[in-house]
């Protein structure tokens, strides 16, 4: 498989702070590969120093191979950027930002395409003052895209927005991958990389924690699974908790609550209830999940992106 991306023992600090200690990965082309963890673990200085905006204190990078200290002007007419802090004149209305952008990098021909495809037809003619959050994130990343990279780097994209806007700019993300574009993205939700990654890279005060899918990551630390149902008749709890691989059962408001870890476990959960004459009438599942790893390998919480809010409106 194409190598997109390479980093080789990336170090940088500022003054006594480590930023980056000693990270090494690759990026393959056209996948979606996540950076992940807590603010201030090195997520963006490691981007800056890949896209060219940095300096590494040591270590080698290779962007579609080059070297993005020297061969920097080459490099970034093939990628596309979206700055974790961006702005715009609050007058410049979107379609005037997307031609500025064209003309930057010399195209003759306007892709005025990407308004219809990241979903900014109808505000064309707005200024950028008046964009709502996920609109200005839409824009950015349309910005990033004028140039038809063959990889483009998304750092805390989805920051500050509402659910809504939030899952849109996921739909957006999927729909650049399907389109041949190589994604780096830094994020510090872990729903956000299980959703959207096809590798994701745990890091953690400047150095990687663990890098592989999310499902082999999930995989790698185990845990437990979790389930909820009821029936149609009463539930002894008791012999379901003796059940091989069952760790927990209690009755909680008419619901069985089930926890337990191994094989098989589930259908012998099913089993027992309907030995007990009851019929089940739902059942759901839970199991570990990227924060889960995440917890475990670091024994830090990280924001799961659940309670992420936009006070610039729902419009995504």
């Amino acid at each position: 498989m194409t190598i997109a991306v390479e980093v080789s023992g990336l170090h940088k600090r500022y003054g006594s702070t480590v930023a980056v200690d000693g990270l090494s990965f690759d990026v393959r082309s056209g996948e979606v590969f996540c950076l992940v963890g807590p603010n201030g673990a090195g997520k963006t200085t490691t981007l800056e120093c890949i896209e060219g905006h940095r300096v590494p204190d040591s270590g080698t990078i290779r962007v579609l191979g080059l070297d993005p200290r020297t061969c920097g002007d080459e490099l970034r007419r093939r990628i596309g950027i979206q700055l974790q802090e961006g702005g715009l004149p609050a007058r410049l209305r979107v379609w005037e930002a997307l031609d500025l952008f064209a003309a930057l990098f010399d195209r003759r021909d306007v892709p005025w395409s990407l308004l219809e495809r990241l979903g900014l037809t109808e505000k064309r003619d707005t200024y950028f003052v008046k964009l709502s959050g996920g609109q200005k994130q839409r824009l950015f990343v349309a910005l990033a895209l004028v140039n038809d990279p063959e990889v483009v780097f998304l750092d805390e994209l989805t920051t500050g927005l509402d659910p809504h806007a939030r899952r849109s700019i996921w739909d957006m993300i999927r729909a650049i991958r399907d389109a041949g574009t190589t994604v780096v993205l830094s994020t510090h939700f872990m729903d956000e990389a299980e959703t959207l990654a096809d590798r994701v890279a745990i890091v953690r005060d400047g150095r990687l924690v663990a890098i592989d899918t999310p499902e082999e990551l999930i995989r790698s630390v185990g845990g437990e699974d979790h389930v909820s149902l009821t029936a149609s008749g009463p539930i002894d709890p008791a012999p379901i908790a003796a059940l091989p691989g069952v760790t927990s059962a209690n009755l909680r408001d008419g619901r069985l609550l089930v926890s337990g870890a191994g094989d098989g476990w589930i259908g012998r959960l099913v089993a027992a209830v309907e030995a007990q004459g009851a019929h089940l009438r739902d059942l759901s599942t839970k199991g570990p999940t990227l924060e889960t790893v995440y917890l475990t390998l670091t024994g830090e919480p990280v924001d799961s992106g659940a309670g992420s809010t936009s006070d610039a409106g729902t419009d995504a």
